[in-house]
């Protein structure tokens, strides 16, 4: 058995803007891919069941939608082009509180945002991450980034690894789906 020794992992070589290049096409491509799997699953969860549940669960729907919508905000806008004036009214302060990493879903609906509105954020951001990654200068994509970050310690890593945690919270509304007793989507 390997055992990887501890301490900081080793620093890993930065492929070349070529390469990173069609590296971020390929992201781009399992970016949709995994914002289609998490879309049929939300597709056949009822709306009105997002903020239930199940016995046991740390988590619902609804969280995981918020978390989703902050965490691509995080990877493909302002890890790319830090923070645009308009942000604040696409991901107010509020909602990053709400939903950012090491926050914990709310046990009531009373004053968070609705299913739809949820949704909506989802798709909104989505739409405008995806306009921001089509159009990022391959060049910038090995520009540095502060901790935290995954793969790589530049802008590529961040779009490499959003596909990767979309699936993961795909996994997770999977897991909370069968948990309120709703048939599994494959």
């Amino acid at each position: 058995m390997n055992v990887i020794p501890a301490g900081d992992p080793p620093t890993p070589v930065l492929p070349t803007s070529d390469e990173a290049a069609i590296m971020l096409q390929s992201a781009i491509g399992q970016i949709e891919f995994a914002r289609a799997y998490t879309l049929g699953l939300l597709d056949a969860t009822p709306r009105d069941r997002w903020f239930e549940r199940p016995n046991g669960a740390t988590s619902q729907i609804a969280w995981q939608v918020g978390h989703l919508a902050v965490s691509q905000y995080g990877l493909l806008m302002f890890r790319m082009r830090g923070r645009h004036p308009d942000d604040l009214e696409l991901i107010p302060g509020r909602f990053r509180k709400a939903y950012a990493r090491g926050s914990k879903p709310s046990d009531s609906a009373d004053g968070q945002l609705t299913p739809d509105e949820l949704f909506d954020k989802l798709a909104r951001v989505h739409e405008l991450a995806m306009q921001e990654i089509a159009n990022v200068d391959p060049v910038s994509l090995l520009d540095p980034l502060d901790m935290p970050y995954a793969a790589y310690p530049c802008k590529l890593g961040a779009a490499l690894f959003c596909p990767l945690h979309e699936t993961l919270h795909a996994g997770q509304i999977g897991v909370i789906r069968r948990g309120l007793g709703l048939d599994p989507v494959r």
